[in-house]
């Protein structure tokens, strides 16, 4: 029998992409970029299997180029940017990479939010500048975290996580967000639930981990900030589009909220000159939440194991769309 053709959108850990090798015949897509569209297109058109990042479109266009593709893995727990009713329509599975990423996420969450509320980027920035001087008794003046209400806008696994740490650490009280009562924040952490009005109200912290779909698409925005405290912190591990970025940016600048975190923006990368970098409230890294060794190393043999299930037409131990099966079998 011939090995299974598979496109990798750009290379992944060995704990993944040997999986892959020993199986596939493989093609790596090699540089640090994502792979334009049309070059994307062309290099699956007689792929049996793709893994794809979140910068890749699996669109109806790449799916009707390939029309031998069977699955589609995605390299991360989101999968925004795949057309999964077009693929299911075609018979394409589409697997995900879920759960090893809360740890890493909810420390990225909880480092965003210590370095916001300290002003830990902007007074190291200033000390390798020359600007420390001496020690200064209203010198970097941030906020405290004990005692004092985090606010989680979905209260899932990784909010779960973040709001964990920072209430067993801190002695944070926890207040949330989500479309059913939370049991388990509940009880372990005395949560309560509430609507996203009194959330805002009464949060010294905000910190943001709902999915990215139509009805969260732009959800904080300059109605939104005006509702916070002038003393509260924002951090958005999530998706940048929940966020309206200009909104954001002229609550930092005027004082309306105090400072941010972000590890997601839109687009990413911003632009150099974008407005965001020069404010020094605002900490952005790099979509690093889940850029830990162990994670990445899990994540990979996740997608691979995806990625190998779907080639045999197996069942996808990470299926976004069981549905597909059904539609393969009558195609």
């Amino acid at each position: 029998m011939p090995r299974p053709k598979v496109f990798v959108a750009r290379r992944i850990p060995d704990q993944g992409l040997s999986a892959i090798a020993e199986a596939c015949d493989v093609d790596v897509w090699p540089d640090r970029l994502p792979p334009p569209a049309d070059a994307l297109r062309d290099r699956v058109r007689d792929c049996d299997g793709l893994v794809s990042l979140l910068t890749d479109r699996v669109d109806a266009a790449l799916l009707d180029a390939a029309p031998r593709l069977k699955v589609v893995s995605n390299f991360a727990v989101g999968f925004n940017n795949v057309d999964v009713p077009a693929c299911t329509q075609r018979g394409v599975c589409v697997g995900n990479t879920p759960g090893v990423l809360t740890d890493a996420t909810a420390d990225i969450a909880v480092t965003l939010l210590l370095n916001a509320a300290r002003r830990i980027a902007e007074s190291a920035g200033d000390a390798r500048a020359g600007r420390w001087l001496t020690w200064e008794p209203l010198g970097w003046l941030g906020q405290d975290l004990v005692g004092r209400t985090l606010g989680i806008v979905g209260m899932g696994r990784i909010g779960f996580a973040t709001a964990k740490r920072l209430h067993h650490g801190w002695g944070m009280k926890v207040i949330y967000t989500k479309r059913s009562p939370s049991a388990e924040a509940e009880q372990q952490l005395g949560a309560r639930r509430v609507e996203l009005d009194e959330l805002l109200a009464q949060s010294d912290y905000v910190s943001v981990h709902a999915d990215l779909n139509p009805t969260t698409k732009g959800l904080f925005g300059a109605a939104q900030f005006q509702q916070m405290k002038k003393t509260a912190v924002f951090v958005n591990t999530s998706r940048g589009p929940l966020v309206d970025q200009p909104a954001l940016a002229a609550a930092l600048r005027s004082g309306t909220i105090f400072a941010a975190g972000l590890d997601v923006t839109d687009p990413e990368p911003l632009p150099p000159g974008h407005e965001l970098y020069a404010l020094p409230n605002c900490v952005i890294a790099p979509h690093v939440a889940s850029a830990t060794v162990d994670t990445r190393n899990a994540m990979a043999r996740l997608c691979a194991n995806n990625l190998l299930a779907g080639v045999r037409g197996e069942p996808l131990p990470h299926w976004v769309n069981p549905d597909a099966a059904a539609a393969r079998r009558t195609s």
